[in-house]
């Protein structure tokens, strides 16, 4: 088990939230396999089946061990219900005054808003889980494994890399079955399974929703209610365009990005497609790496910082912008060379004047640090450092 930089706290009531396959069950396993815990895992078919008929029988469990401090309900959006048992159980102690805890996971943010989670709102800490980082895979990191096969922590299990392969098509085929259609999140899966390829091979570009629509036959809002699927199972994240006005703002379109490259390449059929070093398909791909690796420092962390992205009507862009409680904001430009020269950095330090105070970065894989015209280029595993990550 590769050590994981979130940790659990003692002192309240865990929601942990994160796709299938991140670890989350592994990762309470190990923080509780010590301790007398009562554990309910709700993929067993015949126990969300009876915690379905019969919500309350959970309440009568917590009162019959009197030695458990702790429950541990795994995947609880199967059975919304239990979230008002969970409810009651915080609020009101056992027989004898004893409190009880509860650390429970979740893949689907959907079920559970439809099952009331806000009930636990400041009762239960909400913290989300993500493939591993770079940090967490310490010596096993490689680069190009992690570009071109992600990081979920079970393909680290595999050597070969068909078995990375076989194992990341099956993950999005078992989503498909799951998460979706066996959840009845939608009516047909024929248009989302087209649309799931179409999205991953448009990750990271800026959303038109009624291109893919025409691309699928369905219509725009079908697609934007898709990606509003794909962020509730916490498949993806959209980035937000940059503008001071709000108003602005939500005129123009975000981008969405996948929550792992290897799941992003399986359902796009890109999985037997080389990266090569100084082409296109590796640029974009070092892209999404570098502000997955970022984004899931920062959640972490819990510093509150706000990430979007700015491009003009002349193509001009900035990667990713943060906004920083407290700081000047991070101007951040990503590129996937070994060597950064004055032309890579012609765009950002464009912007400079429009952004007084900021801090600008190039992130690369270039191993020296150098400025140019106002930006610090800095390999990209320090520019995490230089981030406050």
């Amino acid at each position: 088990m590769f050590p994981r930089t979130l940790s659990i706290s003692e002192s309240s009531s865990l929601l942990l939230l994160g796709p299938r396959g991140t670890g989350k069950s592994t990762l309470l396993r190990e923080h509780f396999g010590a301790r007398a815990t009562l554990w309910i895992d709700l993929l067993d078919p015949e126990l969300e089946h009876r915690y379905s008929l019969r919500p309350g029988e959970l309440r009568e469990q917590i009162d019959a061990a009197s030695a458990v401090d702790w429950v541990v309900i795994d995947e609880i959006q199967k059975v919304p219900l239990l979230l008002d048992v969970v409810h009651a159980a915080i609020e009101q102690p056992r027989p004898g005054g004893r409190r009880v805890r509860f650390a429970m996971t979740g893949s689907s943010a959907r079920k559970l808003k439809r099952g009331a989670v806000n009930l636990l709102a400041g009762r239960a800490f909400v913290r989300h889980l993500f493939p591993l980082t770079s940090r967490e895979l310490g010596p096993a990191f490689e680069l190009s494994t992690c570009l071109r096969f992600g990081t979920l922590p079970t393909v680290f299990s595999f050597t070969a890399e068909a078995d990375r392969s076989s194992y990341l098509r099956a993950y999005a085929r078992t989503y498909l079955r799951e998460e979706v259609w066996a959840e009845h999140v939608i009516r047909r899966l024929g248009p989302f399974r087209r649309f799931l390829e179409v999205a991953a091979q448009a990750n990271g570009e800026i959303l038109n929703c009624s291109n893919i629509a025409r691309d699928i036959g369905v219509d725009h809002k079908t697609v934007a209610s898709y990606f509003e699927i794909l962020e509730d199972t916490h498949l993806g994240f959209m980035l937000e365009p940059w503008h001071a006005s709000v108003r602005k703002r939500q005129r123009q379109s975000p981008k969405f990005w996948w929550f792992d490259p290897g799941v992003c390449r399986a359902l796009a059929g890109t999985l037997t497609v080389d990266l090569v070093p100084r082409t296109g398909g590796y640029g974009r791909a070092f892209e999404h790496f570098v502000i997955l690796e970022i984004v899931r420092a920062s959640d972490y962390c819990q510093n509150d910082y706000r990430f979007s992205y700015l491009r003009t009507k002349d193509d001009a862009e900035i990667d990713l912008i943060i906004d920083r409680p407290g700081r000047p904001p991070a101007l951040i430009e990503i590129k996937s060379t070994d060597r950064v020269e004055p032309r890579h950095v012609r765009d950002l330090s464009r912007f400079l004047p429009d952004f007084p105070g900021a801090d600008a970065y190039c992130f690369s894989r270039d191993p020296l640090r150098k400025r140019i015209d106002g930006v610090l280029a800095v390999p990209w595993e320090e520019g995490l450092v230089e981030l406050g990550l």
